[in-house]
């Protein structure tokens, strides 16, 4: 098995347990995929969902840039709901973990298939 499918495997984990989703294998596969080398990098693989940088940088570079949304409100409420959803005490927040939900929550799937 490679980094990449182990990798995988513990975001599938975590969505089933910690955030009680039915996995969508082939949309984790291609969501992780587009998050490229940062999910090997300990620091770029979580996101920070106490800094609000942090999350400013996932609308901008992710909801905006990555998945084509307009800038307003709903941006920032989807990713509260995304962060409630995943836990806000859980400390690991795995970046592709976060970006699928994303997905899922504003109905983007059909860029990843």
């Amino acid at each position: 098995m490679s980094k990449r499918e182990e990798l995988i495997a513990k975001y599938a984990g975590d969505l089933e347990t910690k955030c009680e989703e039915k996995v969508d294998k082939k949309l984790l596969t291609a969501v992780t995929i587009g998050c490229g080398p940062s999910i090997y990098n300990k620091d770029a693989a979580t996101v920070s969902a106490g800094d609000p940088k942090e999350l400013d940088r996932v609308k901008k570079n992710f909801l905006i840039k990555k998945l084509g949304l307009k800038d307003g409100p709903k941006l920032d409420e989807g990713i509260q709901a995304v962060i409630e959803k995943y836990g806000r005490s859980n400390r690991n927040k795995y970046r592709a973990v976060v970006y699928y939900l994303l997905v899922k929550h504003f109905r983007k799937a059909s860029l990843y298939k």
